[in-house]
């Protein structure tokens, strides 16, 4: 592994984390380019997600940190997709990730599903939710984490599901943009953990240094996506980006199997 190569993951990873187009999808897509496929890879690729994570904290820390309503709605999500990501973490490991087709399908499934949300809520403007996080019921919230669980399928996206699932529940879309941000801390916090926990041993000295590039990177750029993410929606939907989800998971296709 080249170090350009942990400055590309970086990369890759702060762009794509906090949009609904699969960051894990897009990490294993870079990966088989690359020619990247050890068991450190596959660790590298969720650790460098802790750069991003830790962008989150430094653009919201009142919200994250003394923010009681919010704070307790983060942890009812978060523990059902805890109990959930334990019980199949090996599973994930040993047989979704690396596998490129399974990115692709559910890239392509995505898309078609944000472009059909996007028009129902555009055709029935009565049905557009606009509740604020702080008034989710918690109930709610943790219904939002058993559905983030559908994310452990790489290029499903994990802010796909929480973006759009929270506003099937009735937040409204800057307020489930900003639940996705902040669900996204403890999430793949212990994602990160329990990766370090299982494989510490991939880990060595050498490692210190692409751990770190990849890292740094990731929580730069994602700063500067989450910034623009929050104004984008502001007036403009998803719409794009299930075309995007659509046309790479198309062409990808072509380029690996054809």
């Amino acid at each position: 592994m080249e170090l350009i190569h942990a400055v590309i993951y970086g990369i890759v990873e702060g762009v794509t984390e906090f949009l609904p187009i699969s960051s894990t999808g897009h990490l294993m897509i870079v990966s088989e380019l690359l020619g990247n496929n050890s068991e450190f890879i596959k660790s590298f690729e969720i650790m460098i997600q802790l750069g991003a994570i830790l962008a989150i904290v430094a653009l919201y820390p009142k919200r994250l940190l003394t923010d009681q309503k919010t704070i307790i709605r983060i942890f009812a999500a978060f523990i059902p997709t805890a109990i959930l990501g334990l019980i199949s973490y090996q599973f994930i490991k040993t047989y979704l990730l690396g596998n490129v087709a399974i990115v692709f399908v559910a890239l392509f499934v995505g898309g078609l599903a944000i472009l059909y949300l996007e028009r129902m809520w555009k055709k029935s403007p009565a049905t557009t939710p606009t509740l604020l996080l702080n008034e989710l019921p918690l109930h709610r919230a943790a219904l939002l984490g058993v559905m983030q669980c559908v994310a452990f399928v790489p290029g499903v996206s994990r802010s796909a599901m929480t973006i759009f699932g929270g506003m099937f529940l009735g937040l409204s879309r800057k307020e489930a943009v900003e639940f996705s941000f902040f669900l996204a801390v403890p999430t793949m916090g212990a994602a990160t953990l329990l990766d370090v926990v299982k494989n510490y041993q991939t880990f060595t000295s050498d490692n210190v240094t692409f751990l770190l590039v990849g890292f740094v990177t990731s929580f730069i750029v994602a700063i500067l996506v989450a910034r623009w993410l929050a104004h984008y929606i502001a007036t403009n939907d998803f719409t794009w980006f299930g075309y995007y989800r659509i046309a790479i998971a198309v062409v990808g296709y072509f380029v690996f199997f054809y």
